[in-house]
């Protein structure tokens, strides 16, 4: 007698949802670890655009400024992407506006006059990912559950580093080793860099199209369905009304976006300045920047698959506060070292613990929305974060600038990680509740 094992057609549909939107987490790499971190940052704050804190100041400026622009429009595009049923439609525009700006950067060359088109670019090109992870982070709700919110926002978080594991070396290999690059290109008015914006915002297309394509969007109510479609001003009463709700009956979510708000800003420093504190504080040459970016996805994919199982165990919040402690305790270690080694080995740690903390703080307001309402949420979320992320940039700009030495960026960072643990401490875990398929 024969036994046949049939498959479930739902846990397929699962999986392959979870593959496709961690697709996107993948291509968006292009932007994350090339364009903001690793290469055309860098490029930006070198001195091809004149002396080197000059470049890492406007680059502060430029962040802070599509700070602003985030925080005062994220949750309402989310909120009408939920009401509207539209998720797919505005992840889809926001994502093919990061490509543009993306390609549009080969036009910034070498020259001290281009220094403001770069920096214009890669803040709007930080704007509209923005408005296009605030889609993504809620289909998070959509495609898992409360008791794999964790793994399956870490598989997302691990296939971005990974996917810029794999970037990195091709740009490394194709365009940045040696004097002669793929397709006969020199580094003659750094077109060998230039080029290279190009190759990742076609990168971050064809990885991206499968979920512009297929994303599943929030049903609206027969109530929101019937209603006239609000105006910009009623967005903005109803978002009021939302947070007033937060602060009365869902304290412990307001208190999570306020913390995580802040000790982001510092997480996210640190990758946003890596490539840059390297090159000008600890020698470490252009070229090795790119290598070091690849090791440091590999450590940092490690750390949010590591992140994402104990996030599902122990709770999110334990991650947090134990990542957010390695970070602090390297930072302080490396403020104090000198040398290529010491940013290496250093260097590396920080990047294991930047994954878990990424990756739970996304899964705990997972598990503190519903599918109908985590646009609006994770809108406030990209709002909360960017209303405070001039934190990082302005402390830097200021410590930079009084002490003329860009080893100040990590006090500047430091600050804000204990600052946000600090605030993290009167935050409860979520109450993650099993659930049990209908037999």
């Amino acid at each position: 007698m024969t036994t046949t094992v049939q498959s479930n057609p739902a846990r397929s549909r699962g999986k392959r949802q979870i593959l496709v939107w961690a697709l996107w987490d993948w291509g968006s790499a292009a932007f994350n670890a090339v364009m903001v971190t690793f290469v055309f940052g860098t490029y930006l704050a070198s001195g091809a655009f004149g002396p080197d804190d000059r470049g890492t100041s406007w680059l502060a400026t430029g962040t802070a400024i599509a700070g602003v622009i985030v925080a005062i429009s994220a949750p309402i595009l989310g909120q009408r992407a939920d009401r509207g049923g539209r998720r797919r439609f505005w992840l889809a525009l926001n994502t093919l506006a990061v490509v543009a700006t993306m390609a549009a950067c080969f036009f910034v060359e070498p020259k001290e006059s281009h220094l403001l088109l770069g920096v214009m670019l890669l803040s709007a090109g930080n704007v509209f990912f923005e408005f296009a992870e605030v889609q993504y982070n809620a289909i998070l709700v959509q495609i898992a559950t409360r008791s794999t919110m964790g793994k399956v926002s870490g598989i997302g978080w691990g296939a971005g580093y990974l996917g810029g594991i794999f970037l990195l070396l091709i740009v490394y290999v194709g365009f940045i080793a040696g004097d002669t690059h793929w397709l006969g290109i020199t580094g003659d008015d750094a077109m060998n860099v230039r080029i290279v914006a190009v190759f990742a915002a076609v990168w971050f297309l064809i990885f991206s199209l499968p979920l512009m394509l297929t994303a599943p969007s929030p049903r609206p109510s027969a109530e929101q369905a019937n209603a006239p479609r609000p105006s910009l001003l009623d967005s903005y009463r109803e978002l009021f009304r939302t947070i007033a709700l937060l602060w009365r009956e869902e304290r412990n979510t307001f208190w999570f976006l306020v913390s995580s708000a802040v000790f982001r800003d510092g997480v996210g420093a640190v990758f946003t300045y890596g490539g840059i504190l390297g090159t000008t504080v600890y020698g470490i040459a252009t070229g090795d920047v790119l290598i070091f970016g690849i090791v440091a996805n590999v450590i940092a994919a490690a750390g949010a698959f590591a992140g994402g199982w104990f996030d599902d165990r122990f709770g999110p919040k334990s991650v947090i506060m134990a990542s957010l402690a390695g970070l602090i305790s390297v930072a302080v270690i490396l403020f104090f070292l000198e040398g290529p080694q010491a940013f290496w080995i250093f260097g590396l740690v920080l990047c294991f613990f930047v994954g878990p903390v990424q990756s739970a703080s996304r899964a705990f307001l997972g598990r503190l929305t519903t599918p109908e309402r985590a646009g609006e949420i994770y809108g406030l979320y990209a709002t909360t974060g960017r209303s405070v992320s001039f934190l990082a940039p302005a402390l830097i700009a200021v410590l930079v600038g009084i002490f003329g030495d860009s080893r100040w960026m990590i006090v500047a960072i430091v600050f804000v990680l204990v600052a946000g643990a600090m605030l993290l401490l009167r935050v409860t875990d979520p109450v993650q509740h099993e659930e049990v398929a209908a037999g």
